[in-house]
């Protein structure tokens, strides 16, 4: 197995210590107790303290369905409709169909950071970043622009449901990146198979997926033959990418595992996941073109039997793959396993068992249609407890970046040879979520309590006030917050509530504007007027106060 299993939140060597029985019984209790299986063991519904109830449809959608309100953003939303049902249903309608939004500023932005490799082909790629035997910046180059790119994007994109949803997708089927044979093609994983496939159709992505160089390599699958199969890929196709552990029976024989309402095994046994590693034998990819290939001398012809599924021997080449990623993109289990993950990153940690059982069915009824992960996520979106749920999650470092960039219009390039960029980004990996570098297949943690800890909380605190003080070649605060605050507001009162209506779109609690005001004032009265245009000392508590505003506990609310 691939050394970073240890890291997994569920550990395969203690589902493999479970007595025989114990697994049976867990078979005939499967349905009853899928819903709850879903949390952790210990976990509580709610958080230990209260959150604030929920806000409207535009902040609740811009904070989840995307990474903060710019300026204007919240405006924007409102005026689609006259009830926050109706903005929020305008609002993802709109977002689902990404080529319609006119995303010049963002696409100006990309053409002047000066990217080399985020078009380039796959085949193009392996030419110009392993073939040619460059030099390690220049190999590891498309990951470094691919990096870039997100943060870029994240700020500046006006299609915020595509980003939210490439940075799920990319969770979900997650490699860690650097590595001198997967960054030289990271630019093609993300443009082709995670933002290519983040709207369509999860059998098609699955197999974009299992087929590319990136996965191939990361999860070992380019060595898998006859004559010694490897069972990484066939493993976390099932535990992570498909049917999910609350659906694996451990060592229960093929033929003892109950059948479901379909038609198929209500889960997965070891065997299943033995036998479809056979099934991917062979499937490899051309170290001199870093194309896909199938090795059929490598190939275990004989026949097989996965998910309920009779595969005869001596199939025609890829056949017998094909057959497992079939089983496994229409497995209930499955459309269970997606459903809850994506209502947990754009809901909550504790989402509506209802609302995950109408999205599962979504995704089975529209199993072969072109936009059927699209159909999912406007379910989840639209259902009544989606509006009804704030706070049962927290940001995590790359929405706390992006989200205080967007509030407060940060100018930062992202180019490859921008040294502001290179601090901001050496300062955001030690916050905890460095982009595309979770070594184990799982991804990130996607849970509150996950991201509650100190160092990430506290890293971030220093990259916010980080952010703040940082100055470009000509002196130029990056977030310029003097600049974008009005003459007429000069008042502690008036610089705090102008700020946090601005970063919030809406009322704080007041224990917690107290705080900002205070800070402000210095002890003063709180309606002088201070001397914002005279004393450097007063610019600088502005921006201080700006990035205390930023460590609030409501920033963090999502």
């Amino acid at each position: 197995m691939n050394p970073v299993d240890n890291d997994r939140t569920t550990s395969r060597r203690e589902l493999f210590d479970h007595a025989r029985d114990h697994a049976a019984a867990a078979a005939r209790h499967h349905i009853q107790g899928r819903a709850a299986a879903m949390r952790r063991p210990g976990r509580p519904s709610g958080g230990a303290k209260a959150v604030p109830a929920p806000p409207s449809a535009a902040i609740i959608a811009l904070n989840r369905l995307g990474w903060g309100p710019r300026a204007g953003d919240i405006a924007s939303f409102n005026a689609l409709g006259g009830t926050d049902q109706q903005r929020l249903t305008a609002w993802v309608d709109q977002q689902l169909s990404p080529a319609s939004i006119n995303d010049s500023v963002c696409d100006a932005k990309i053409a002047a950071a000066g990217y080399t490799t985020l078009n380039k082909s796959l085949a193009q790629l392996w030419l110009d970043h392993v073939v040619s035997n460059p030099p390690w910046n220049i190999r590891i180059q498309p990951y470094y622009e691919v990096e870039r790119a997100t943060l870029l994007r994240a700020v500046w994109s006006k299609r915020q449901l595509l980003e939210v949803l490439a940075d799920f997708w990319h969770n979900h089927f997650n490699i860690y990146a650097i590595d001198s044979w997967i960054s030289p093609v990271w630019s093609h994983w993300d443009r082709v198979v995670i933002r290519g496939n983040a709207l369509g159709n999860f059998r098609t992505m699955l197999g974009a997926v299992a087929s590319h160089p990136a996965m191939l390599y990361y999860l070992d699958n380019y060595t898998s033959s006859s004559a010694g199969p490897n069972e990484n890929w066939a493993r976390e196709l099932f535990e992570l990418h498909g049917l999910g552990t609350d659906h694996y029976l451990g060592v229960l024989r093929q033929n003892q595992v109950p059948i479901g309402p379909g038609g198929k095994p209500i889960g997965y046994v070891d065997d299943d996941v033995f036998e479809s590693t056979r099934c991917f034998t062979g499937w490899t990819f051309d170290f001199d073109t870093g194309l896909f290939e199938y090795r059929s001398d490598w190939h275990d012809h004989f026949q097989k039997f996965v998910l309920g599924t009779y595969i005869p021997a001596n199939q025609p080449a890829l056949s017998d793959g094909n057959v497992v990623l079939d089983q496994i993109a229409t497995h209930p289990g499955t459309a269970h396993h997606i459903a809850t993950k994506l209502a947990r990153r754009l809901v909550g940690d504790n989402p509506d068992p209802a609302m995950i059982d109408a999205a599962a069915a979504v995704f089975e009824t529209e199993v072969a249609a072109p936009d059927q992960l699209a159909q999912v996520v406007r379910t989840i979106v639209l259902h009544p407890s989606f509006l009804a749920t704030w706070g049962d999650k927290i940001k995590r470092p790359l929405e706390i970046v992006a989200s205080a960039m967007r509030a407060a219009d940060g100018r930062f390039t992202f180019a490859l040879d921008d040294s502001d960029t290179s601090d901001l980004l050496w300062r955001y990996d030690q916050a905890g979520q460095p982009l595309f570098a979770w070594r184990a297949p799982n991804g990130f943690p996607d849970h509150k309590a996950d991201w509650q800890s100190a160092t990430p909380r506290v890293m971030s605190w220093r990259l916010v006030n980080w952010l703040i003080d940082v100055r470009d070649a000509f002196d130029v605060y990056l977030l310029n917050v003097l600049d974008q605050t009005p003459g007429g507001v000069r008042t502690a009162n008036q610089l705090a509530d102008f700020w946090i209506d601005r970063i919030f779109g809406r009322p704080i609690p007041a224990a917690e504007r107290e705080e900002v005001v205070e800070f402000m004032a210095q002890g003063h009265n709180p309606n002088f007027v201070l001397p914002l245009d005279t004393d450097p000392d007063t610019r600088d508590r502005l921006r201080s106060m700006v990035g205390l505003i930023f460590m609030s506990p409501s920033f963090l609310w999502r």
